[in-house]
Parts: structure tokens; C-alpha cells; sequence
């Protein structure tokens, strides 16, 4: 079976790189064949390899096949200082592989009729006020939850700035101690202008996914966190899915510990408390805000678990209706996608192929580097990394591109019998 990717938008929870990608991938190999080569062979060649070319620490690849997880497996060092071995149950930061978690929750909603995704955003999200002597842009008013799962909202960061990561700055301008929580971000961006009209061109916003938390939150009557439990994880059997902390002395348990490159510099801690300067990883940035856009820890096999209960098949069961999932991934009505080869639809990036479709999501912070893919072959697999080079754009594109060859060269997937990864 040929399966093909395409080229594509590395979206970061901080960043966003254009690659060319995989252009030419194809995957999926035989059921049989005279080398045998196992899932785990193949993995176990060509993870340690681009861990130590890049010289990342640790990873952990989970992967799927026809509805059930075939491999799930640690490899490197969770922890330098033990050192303490990634387990297939290591916790890592997913970046903005939240993103389709969020997306998932707000769909939950509307297929319980609570919420229209055409509904104007501020019109749930009443009661905000803007900055004392600010303005409002009238054009605020127009933004719908949809505009927000598409990345249409009208804030486009390579033209301003990306508020999610001006903690401490927007916490300055408040007179509010920092870092800034996700209310006082919203607060105020209430009186920042857009960058463009709503609902008229994709431009990747972290800071309209974090909008889509509160959402979740004013609807619900819930925490994001508690709500996203509730209706999404623990239905999809991702139970042992946590919200991470930003400093290292606040680690989950079971977490890794974040890595930035050799000789990247440090940066302003965004809290008062503890050193000035910090590494990047822990207080370069403050991670709760970023709950709904980029604030997950997963092991890769929990990961999967909800990949596999999104992911429009049979097997496992969906958390979420056919034609909700349809939805989920149907092209946007947007001018730039109308005969463009892939496309960022409701908290995926798309690409279809042979009558199915290939979705996929990157991220990317400090300290972290992540993919999760879904192809239209039935194959579906998540890694997670606990550092992130410093050619992040290169190394993602080799990440993609390694991990289609991984699938590709497995000839025996007899071997590859459903394992029981550790939750």
C-alpha cells in the first residue's frame, strides 16, 4: 500500500516554520516479505539515529496500525542527571499537538447542541474589558469560534506579535504581577487592532486557541482542564493526559526533563521569583497560559489513544459523530485553499489522498519538539522529544521525512502484534 504526504506549515506552540516536507513519502510496506523487518526494527534504527545526529536526549514513538497500537517505545535519557531512561510512559510537553485536543472539546460541545461553532466569540466571552485608554477594534465583534479553530480570527503574528509569549510585558502593562495569566492576555489583546478581517485568510494564532479555552470554560461551566478530561481523554482512554507546569520544580511526575541546544542563551525569567535569567525551557516562557494552545504532557501511546478516537474509523470507536468528524476535516472556504494541496481545517492539517486523507500536527517550544500523523493507510503514529535544536525547521522536516522512511521499510507486520503500552 502507497501512502503519500505532502509538503506543509510546522505549527509551534511559539513558532511557525514553512518546510518543503515530505514531499514524496510513501508508506505502509508488506504484510510479509524475505528481510522481516519488525516495526520496532525499523524505529530502533532510525529514532537513536536522529536523536544523536541532532543530539537530542530522549524521545518516545508510539504507532498504530489498523486501530491498534503495534509499537510503543522509550528511547534515550528522560533525565541527564541520573540518568533516567524515557519509558513508553514518559510525560512530555505536546506543544501545540493541543491544539486537536482543544479542537476535539469544542466539537464535543456542539454535537451536545451547546455551542454553535458560527456563534461570535465576545458574545460568549462577555464581560471582558480592554485596557484603560484603549480602543477597541469594532471588527472584534465579528470573530466566530470557527474563525478561531481555522486560525482566521484576524490576528496574524508575523505582522504584530504573538501575545503568548509576551507574559511579562502584558503583565507590565496592567500593572499586574507576572506572568500574565490567559485572562490578563485576553484582557489585553481586547485592545490591541487586528491584523486582518475575520474569517478572510489562515494565519496561525496561538492566542485564538487560548480564546477557544475560555470558550470551553463559559459554555461548560467547567475548567478547560476539567472539561477536556471529561468529554474528551478519558472517553478516548488518554486518562494519564496532564496540563504541565512551567518550572522544572513543578514537574509532573513521570515527566522528562526539557533540553535546550548546546549553547543557546538563556533567557528574562517571566516570574519574579527564582533567578533573572533562566534557561528557556523552565521560565523563558510560562506554560499554564498555553493550556488550550499548547499545554499538554502526554506519553506517545496516550497521545495516540485520542488520535485513534478522532481519527474517522471504526476501530477503535470515535468519541465524536461522522458527520462531526467529516466537519472536522473538510476544506475551509477560505480564497487560499481553494486548489491548494493541503489545508489547515478544524485543528488539522490536511491533505487528501487516494479518497481518504493524511492530517497531521506538529509543535514546537523551547525544550520540545512533537509530530502526530494519521495517513490514509490505516497507519497513525505520535513522537515527542525533550529538546529542540536549533535548526528547529530543519530537524522537523528531517523528523517528517524519517519517520514516513521508518514506515515505510517495516516488511513484517506479523510481529507487530497490539501491545499494552503503559498509560
Amino acid at each position: 500500500m502507497k501512502m503519500r504526504h505532502s509538503s506543509f506549515i510546522v505549527f509551534a506552540a511559539g513558532l511557525a516554520i514553512v518546510l518543503a516536507g515530505c514531499s514524496s513519502c510513501s508508506g505502509g510496506g508488506d504484510d510479509g516479505g524475505p528481510s522481516g523487518i519488525t516495526a520496532e526494527d525499523s524505529f530502533g534504527s532510525v529514532i537513536p539515529a536522529l536523536m544523536s545526529k541532532w543530539n537530542i536526549p530522549g524521545g518516545s514513538v508510539a504507532l498504530a496500525r489498523n486501530g491498534s497500537i503495534v509499537l510503543a517505545k522509550g528511547y534515550g535519557v528522560a533525565d541527564k542527571s541520573g540518568p533516567t531512561a524515557v519509558t513508553a510512559a514518559s510525560l512530555f510537553r505536546l506543544a501545540s499537538l493541543s491544539k486537536p485536543v482543544t479542537a476535539a472539546a469544542v466539537l464535543k460541545l456542539y454535537e451536545a447542541g451547546s455551542l454553535n461553532l458560527d456563534a461570535r466569540v465576545f458574545d460568549i466571552l462577555t464581560g471582558i474589558e480592554p485596557p484603560d485608554g484603549a480602543s477597541v477594534d469594532a471588527r472584534l465583534a465579528s470573530i466566530t469560534v470557527r474563525d478561531l479553530l481555522r486560525h482566521s480570527g484576524g490576528w496574524d503574528r508575523t505582522v504584530s506579535f504573538d501575545p503568548m509569549f509576551r507574559s511579562r510585558e502584558i503583565a507590565a502593562a496592567l500593572g499586574v504581577a507576572p506572568p500574565a495569566d490567559a485572562a490578563a492576555i485576553i484582557r489585553y489583546m481586547k485592545g490591541q487592532p487586528l491584523d486582518l478581517d475575520p474569517g478572510t485568510r489562515y494565519a496561525y494564532s496561538n492566542f485564538g486557541y487560548c480564546l477557544l479555552g475560555r470558550v470551553i470554560e463559559r459554555v461548560s461551566g467547567q475548567s478547560y482542564g476539567s472539561y477536556v478530561r471529561s468529554a474528551v481523554l478519558t472517553p478516548a482512554g488518554a486518562g494519564g493526559m496532564v496540563l504541565g507546569r512551567s518550572l522544572e520544580a513543578d514537574r509532573a511526575s513521570g515527566e522528562v526533563v526539557y533540553y535546550d541546544y548546546a549553547g543557546a542563551p538563556l533567557a528574562q525569567s517571566v516570574f519574579d521569583s527564582g533567578p533573572a535569567e533562566v534557561p528557556w525551557p523552565y521560565g523563558g516562557f510560562a506554560l499554564e497560559p498555553l493550556d488550550a494552545n499548547g499545554g499538554w504532557l502526554a506519553s506517545a501511546s496516550d497521545l495516540l489513544r485520542f488520535l485513534l478516537a478522532v481519527d474517522g474509523r471504526t476501530v477503535p470507536a470515535d468519541i465524536l459523530q461522522p458527520a462531526t468528524i467529516a466537519l472536522m476535516v473538510e476544506r475551509p472556504p477560505l480564497a487560499e485553499y481553494q486548489s491548494s494541496a493541503s489545508y489547515y481545517a478544524l485543528g488539522w492539517m490536511v491533505r487528501p489522498t487516494s479518497g481518504d486523507a493524511n492530517w497531521w500536527h506538529t509543535g514546537s517550544l523551547p525544550g520540545t519538539a512533537t509530530i502526530m500523523v494519521r495517513t490514509a493507510g490505516g497507519l497513525g503514529w505520535v513522537a515527542l522529544f525533550n529538546s529542540r535544536p536549533e535548526s528547529a525547521d530543519a530537524f522537523i522536516s528531517e523528523l517528517d521525512s524519517e519517520l514516513w522512511r521508518a514506515v515505510n521499510a517495516v516488511t513484517d507486520w506479523t510481529a507487530s502484534s497490539p501491545v499494552r503500552a503503559a498509560r
